[in-house]
């Protein structure tokens, strides 16, 4: 295989700075790492390349034979002091007849085999534990830079971060990190943050750390997937004659409409008032669940009571079944006077039960 020039691998000029070189490594050392990209072959032999040509070029006393001699400085069975000959030989003039000696008995090389690596260390029983056969007779010259590999942790937050995105601190291993929680996120889901994993060996970068979130309860606010759901407590007056009442949300108060009659159970849906897509998608909707409330005993509401029992023509309970039944009916009712599209789902539910 031809040799490639160790500047085009890392992508950096030749008259780059051992800055601009360690900065260019770590970024594809990160990209084409084995634990970014398990299984792929094509990717271990770019991690490979790009460490190989990063140890060369860290060094400086190995850039300079490279930039002096090209790939023959990266064979095994390179002499300097033979290369100390050839200089003196091309100021002495390169006499006709050729060079009289050369600079060792070896075979060609490619990149990723510069006879100086021992990728053992990097990818273990991956490769084998060695880099080949043809590792035998090699001399290590130092420790190859690898990455650190990523860590794990929990972090705990509220539904209304969930719903508005925000910023926390945390405190990992006596230091504190200021994490940024994207709107969306519910539990299972992961927060990334790169460079903040376990440190690398030998000068490479630090892995990343992954942060699984756990979403914690509300007490007034129930979730299902993207949507959430709120008991409204209304009056018997309210849902016998309708009202406009207000409702609280993680985004500030708004005004909704009880339609005239509601029962306990019915659902009024506030159209993407509920969770974020964190990719992007249709927000979640708010089902506001009217719960009709009752004076607590008295004798007055006995007695007011009364006259409603000879209005009930039929047995209240005389539709549960266990049998398979019709659909829902949804009734949509026009948007409120603030603007938000409320639809109505008639169904009865018991108090705080919500939809499912």
């Amino acid at each position: 295989m031809p040799h490639r020039d160790l500047y085009e691998i890392l992508a950096v000029p030749r008259g780059a700075t051992a800055d601009e070189i360690k900065k260019a490594y770590r970024r594809l050392a990160k990209k084409y790492h084995p634990d970014v990209n398990p299984g792929d072959k094509e990717s271990e032999e770019k991690f490979k390349e790009v460490t190989a040509a990063f140890e060369v070029l860290s060094d400086q006393k190995r850039r300079k034979l490279y930039d002096e001699f090209g790939a023959d400085a990266l064979r095994t069975g390179f002499d300097e002091k033979r290369a100390d000959e050839y200089r003196r030989w091309k100021r002495e003039g390169a006499p006709q007849g050729g060079m009289p000696f050369d600079f060792g008995d070896f075979s060609s090389v490619n990149v990723g085999d510069y006879g100086a690596f021992d990728f053992g260390s990097i990818f273990g029983d991956l490769f084998g534990g060695a880099a080949g056969p043809r590792a035998r007779g090699r001399v290590r010259r130092g420790p190859i830079p690898s990455a650190g590999p990523s860590a794990e942790a929990e972090i705990e937050i509220a539904l209304r971060d969930s719903v508005l995105g925000a910023e926390r601190d945390i405190r990992l291993d006596g230091r504190t990190l200021r994490v940024k929680i994207p709107a969306g996120v519910t539990d299972g889901s992961q927060i990334r943050l790169a460079g903040q994993g376990a440190p690398g060996a030998h000068g490479g970068p630090a892995g990343d750390l992954y942060l699984k979130v756990k979403l914690r309860d509300h007490p007034h606010v129930r979730r299902d997937g993207k949507d959430l759901y709120i008991d409204l407590p209304v009056t018997v007056p309210e849902a016998v004659r309708g009202a406009e009442v207000t409702l609280p949300t993680f985004e500030g108060s708004v005004r909704l409409r009880v339609p005239a009659g509601a029962q306990s159970g019915t659902h009024l849906r506030l159209r993407g008032k509920g969770l974020p897509d964190v990719r992007g998608g249709v927000r979640g909707d708010l089902y506001a669940v009217v719960q009709v409330v009752l004076p607590q005993g008295s004798d007055a509401l006995r007695k007011a009571v009364e006259p409603l029992e000879p209005l009930y023509e039929e047995d209240p309970r005389a539709g549960i079944s266990l049998q398979n039944l019709p659909p829902r009916r949804t009734v949509e009712p026009p948007a409120t006077e603030d603007g938000w599209d409320c639809s109505i789902c008639l169904a009865r539910r018991r108090s705080g039960s919500g939809a499912r």
